[in-house]
């Protein structure tokens, strides 16, 4: 019985959400890594820049962003006139505060004659203070559109940083900022996991550790290893990311077989999203994330300096 009406109160909310989504003329955005009930209603799901850039597109007046703060920003930065809604303020990412304005500033000042690429996880003031943004997807056409010779100050993972140096052989100064859930991902678990599924094709993202990229068969985005999914003729795979990305994968690909690299990949911050707080911010319009006008302008000139190269 209680099973019952734990259904009848999700479907409830749901409908609720569908009312006031059109109410305020809004749609709602959903990453790979949010919840899948999240995902489900979402109107469209993607990596970070992605959703970013469908909300420049649409007519909609309100983008319900279900992320982490810095996505919700970078739509805020590509739609100043539109209501940038992020259900739960709290929902941060531990690699973006990694990288702070005033560190970077400092390390500009050492550095000043390097070329400053930030990857988009970074928050908007920093993305104010480099000269390009990246993506998971786009590192290496970014680095290699770059002057050849000149130094590359790349922030805030130094994972990517190192993948990223590995494929273009450019000297690239990483920052000492990693992502607390690929981090944890080590060699032993993935080559366990190897032993326990031989036919499996192993699949991690760049923020993984080097010794662990070393393993894998794919290195790639959200989207990417989504994509390779979708056209590989295997059917196992042993995945190396956050394990919201499993909601997508099973959903293009029900036939295929999906393994953990490691049960740790959850994070904390991409769950804090839920339908409740969703139904909550289109009622209220509330929380909002906004730029600048200042801050805007200097952020976009990084953002559209990376599009203009992909």
């Amino acid at each position: 019985m209680k099973k019952i009406n734990n259904i009848s109160v999700r479907h409830n909310i749901i409908k609720e959400i569908l009312f006031w989504k059109e109410k305020r003329e809004a749609i709602i955005l959903a990453h790979y890594y949010q919840p899948a009930e999240v995902q489900e209603i979402a109107d469209y799901t993607g990596d970070s820049l992605a959703l970013s850039q469908q909300a420049a597109k649409t007519n909609s007046k309100v983008i319900v962003f279900c992320g982490v703060h810095f996505m919700a920003e970078t739509a805020a930065i590509l739609s100043p006139e539109k209501i940038i809604l992020l259900p739960d303020i709290k929902a941060g990412c531990p690699l973006a505060d990694m990288a702070s304005p005033d560190e970077v500033k400092k390390k500009k000042k050492e550095l000043s004659q390097a070329v400053v690429i930030s990857y988009v996880n970074t928050s908007a003031a920093v993305k104010s203070l480099s000269d390009y943004c990246c993506t998971s997807s786009n590192a290496i056409q970014v680095v290699q559109a770059i002057f050849p010779g000149k130094d590359i100050l790349f922030l805030p993972d130094q994972n990517l940083a190192h993948f990223t140096a590995q494929k273009t052989k450019r000297r690239i100064i990483p920052w000492p900022g990693y992502c607390p859930i690929h981090e944890t991902l080590s060699k032993e678990e993935v080559i366990q996991a190897k032993k326990l599924h031989p036919r499996a094709l192993v699949l991690v993202h760049p923020e993984c550790r080097p010794e662990v990229c070393d393993l894998a068969d794919y290195i790639g985005s959200t989207k990417g290893i989504i994509d390779f999914v979708s056209n590989s003729p295997h059917n196992e795979f042993i995945i190396g990311t956050e394990k919201g990305i499993i909601f997508p994968l099973k959903k293009k690909n029900p036939d295929k077989e999906f393994f953990w690299a490691s049960e740790s990949m959850t994070c904390p911050d991409m769950k804090l999203i839920s339908l409740d707080k969703i139904l909550y911010s289109l009622k209220e319009l509330a929380p909002r994330v906004t730029v600048s006008d200042h801050l805007r302008k200097k952020s976009l000139r990084a953002i559209n300096r990376m599009i203009k190269i992909t």
